[in-house]
């Protein structure tokens, strides 16, 4: 390629409205422009990074058995309503209309529409097992598009879904996967983790996110270092309190607290260590009464060591919450408590409440809670002295990094990362909800056991450049880089000498399948190292009258401090030695 035919859009600065570095620098390096919120047209110098993903996603999955096929963008709503998607999805999810009034979705996954194929073509047990993957854009009404490309609206995905005879054999089809997706990120050259997931809206009960390690990372990974144990946030298990509850030491006592309305603050106010207090958070089921049509509110009340913060995710599986919770009004607690929220507490209640407290709590003495009294909590507050065992105990909170592992074998520690791929067994979530079956073995209906395994195409480039960047701008992997050399002649427009060395090195390094582009615009030094800097072209050759007199160019690669003088007859060997190794 040359760069006089090509497009290069370079800008010194990035828009206002780019907030992370791999936002700032896609847009200066002209590999996205803006078209709106969260909608990016792709431009040829970024079109090729994402070609190359998919190339390497592309051949893995073949590798693995996977089938490729296309699944519309627009989605007939009846599919989704089957499922009850249609009506459970919040506005993400983008419902249009066409011109006979028929609703349909723009697609932001394919679940229903695979499964459909999958009820329709796989009729036997001598079918399966099968996987169909597509690589194909989707859309998310997301409400506050931003990083760029890392959560825009519109974006491109390789989606694959699984179909198998049974529970064992998905579990192989989910391995098999796993282990595709641990060859195509090595290939990336990216630092990852895969991290236990819960599975969100797609649902199942099986789920890991491999997850690219980045300072700027949305999510947080819990891992143990000293072990092969990772999660993300939401599924990270806080262990049992390892020693049992101590005795009761202090007597209950109604301490003055005024205007003291938080855990930090009442542990300031009376000297004490923060992981003393208790912290209570009021939350509201909706349920409906015997007559069938007057919902009552059922308050729950999670206490939670002072210090510690509860995980919506795991409270969403706890019984009695799981269909669903809000918190509770100022009224609703006011009515419960007869306090206003600051100074609440489990301890003489005006109306009864289901109370769970987290396992830390659980295993507490003499603690710190709200009196339900304004400007006062009770202090020296024990469990089976001063009020009833808590009606459910369970894991609540977020861990801290320090907290010891789950598979005991050290402390937990957290960075944070992005997500680039997920992995979901699904079991028969969605062929039982749209009575998707083949002929088993024993001649009778059997629902297709499924699994789902996501990888966002979009998203991937920019989460290597939060990896791989510098002051100058992009460093990218071999792999995924827009050209892989870059030939940089001086004075090309001004020498035949340079213009013939730079045209037959192009000619032969391409020859050689090395992904080359050869700079003839005719810029000064400067400009046009800045801008394949920007760009972060791994491997920059210089050509020039006074090094080609002595038969030498000048290598630099994008991580190097300074160019190496190389003869000009040995650097297509050396090009291809180093991207190839």
């Amino acid at each position: 390629m040359k760069a006089s035919r090509f497009l290069i859009s370079t800008l010194k600065e990035a828009p206002a409205d780019a907030e992370i570095i791999s936002h700032q620098l896609m847009m200066r390096a002209g590999l996205i422009k803006k078209l709106g919120a969260g909608i990016y047209n792709y431009m040829p110098m970024g079109l090729r990074v994402l070609r190359k993903v998919e190339a390497i996603v592309r051949e893995e999955m073949n590798r693995a058995g996977a089938i490729e096929c296309t699944m519309p963008v627009v989605q007939p709503a009846e599919l989704w309503q089957e499922t009850g998607r249609f009506e459970k999805m919040g506005p993400e999810l983008l419902r249009i209309k066409d011109r006979h009034g028929r609703d349909f979705v723009v697609q932001p996954t394919s679940e229903e529409v695979v499964t459909d194929i999958a009820r329709q073509e796989f009729r036997s047990h001598r079918q399966l097992p099968k996987n169909l993957y597509q690589i194909q854009t989707k859309f998310r009404d997301e409400r506050r598009p931003r990083f760029g490309l890392m959560r825009g609206r519109e974006f491109i995905m390789k989606d694959a879904y699984s179909f198998d005879k049974s529970r064992e054999a998905a579990q192989s089809s989910y391995q098999a996967m796993r282990a595709a997706y641990g060859r195509i990120f090595d290939r990336f050259g990216l630092q990852y983790r895969a991290v236990r997931a819960d599975s969100g809206a797609i649902g199942g009960d099986l789920s890991e996110e491999f997850q690219v390690i980045a300072a700027t990372g949305e999510d947080a990974i819990v891992y143990c270092p000293h072990s092969d144990y990772a999660a993300n946030m939401e599924k990270a298990e806080s262990a049992p309190p390892a020693a049992p509850r101590p005795a009761p030491g202090q007597p209950r006592t109604l301490t003055p607290t005024p205007g003291r309305s938080t855990c930090a603050a009442v542990a300031e106010l009376l000297g004490v260590p923060l992981r003393s207090t208790v912290k209570s958070l009021v939350l509201a089921t909706d349920e409906t009464g015997e007559s069938g049509d007057v919902p009552r509110a059922q308050l729950w009340l999670l206490l939670l060591r002072g210090d510690h913060d509860m995980n919506e995710v795991k409270v969403s599986k706890l019984p009695g919450l799981d269909a669903g919770f809000r918190f509770a009004t100022v009224a609703e607690i006011e009515e419960h408590f007869g306090a206003k929220p600051g100074y609440l507490g489990p301890l003489d209640l005006k109306k009864p409440v289901r109370i769970v407290a987290d396992r830390e709590v659980a295993a507490m003495a003499d603690w710190i809670c709200g009196a339900n009294q304004e400007d006062f909590h009770v202090t020296g507050v024990n469990w089976g002295r001063d009020l009833p065992e808590p009606d459910l105990v369970a894991d609540l909170r977020n861990v801290v990094a320090g907290d010891p592992s789950p598979d005991g074998k050290g402390a937990l520690a957290i960075e944070r990362g992005i997500e680039i791929g997920h992995v979901f067994y699904l079991g028969t979530k969605y062929s039982r909800a749209m009575n998707a079956t083949f002929l088993a073995e024993d001649g009778k209906p059997a629902f297709f056991e499924m699994g789902c395994y996501g990888i966002g195409i979009t998203r991937l480039p920019a989460a290597a450049i939060e990896q791989n960047h510098d002051e100058r701008g992009i460093i990218w992997p071999d792999a995924i880089a827009p050209f892989t050399v870059v030939l940089c002649p001086i004075g090309m427009d001004r020498s035949d000498t340079v213009r013939a060395a730079a045209e037959k090195l192009h000619d032969d390094l391409l020859a050689l399948g090395i992904d080359t582009v050869l700079d003839d615009r005719g810029e000064r030094p400067g400009a046009m190292f800045a801008d394949w800097e920007l760009i972060g072209v791994p491997h920059r050759v210089v050509l020039s009258d006074r090094g080609l007199k002595d038969g030498q160019v000048e290598y630099q690669h994008r991580r190097d401090a300074e160019a190496t003088r190389v003869a000009l007859a040995d650097i297509a060997a050396l090009l291809r030695e180093r991207i190839t190794a």
